[in-house]
């Protein structure tokens, strides 16, 4: 078997090096580590559900204290992903495997995500603030899904052993 991009990558990719905003582009998208297609909206939705927390009186500490510290902590770490490739810094630091950790990040901050959204969810007591927090939780949850499927969907076709 034979791993190979997304046919719709590969497209766009060329279309771009053949347009006079290659150079503008270039610095956007990062050849083979790809800054996920969803990031923005992704640290929107997260602060919004971090200010939605904030802004409301809160009813159980330690359920909202989490899902404050995953959502900051979330964000932190899109932040930095994204100035990683912002800055080409994976080209310098080679010690690290990029898509790997990226891939765990997101995997991994998904998962809390999801767990923190279900138990503000369950502690909202009907305050407006704090259902809209679980909301914007799920939402965020959701794209960091989508985002994860669509940075590293990857396309398995067979080989032809012609002789």
């Amino acid at each position: 078997m034979v791993c190979s991009m997304d046919l719709s990558t590969r497209y766009l990719k060329k279309l771009l090096k053949r347009s006079f905003l290659w150079k503008t582009a270039s610095f956007l998208c990062i050849g083979p580590l790809l800054s996920p297609p969803l990031s923005e909206n992704e640290k929107v939705t997260l602060l919004i559900a971090f200010i939605c927390v904030r802004s409301s009186p809160w009813i159980s500490q330690s359920a909202y204290r989490y899902f404050e510290v995953v959502t900051i902590c979330n964000l932190i770490m899109i932040l930095a992903f994204y100035l990683v490739h912002l800055f080409r810094l994976y080209r310098v630091l080679t010690c690290i495997s990029w898509p790997l950790s990226e891939l765990l990040h997101y995997l991994i901050g998904t998962l809390l995500l999801l767990i923190a959204s279900i138990v503000a969810a369950s502690k909202s007591y009907n305050q407006s603030e704090l259902v809209a927090a679980a909301i914007f939780g799920f939402v965020a949850t959701f794209l960091c899904l989508a985002s994860v499927w669509l940075s590293y969907k990857i396309s398995c076709v067979t080989q032809s052993t012609a002789v």
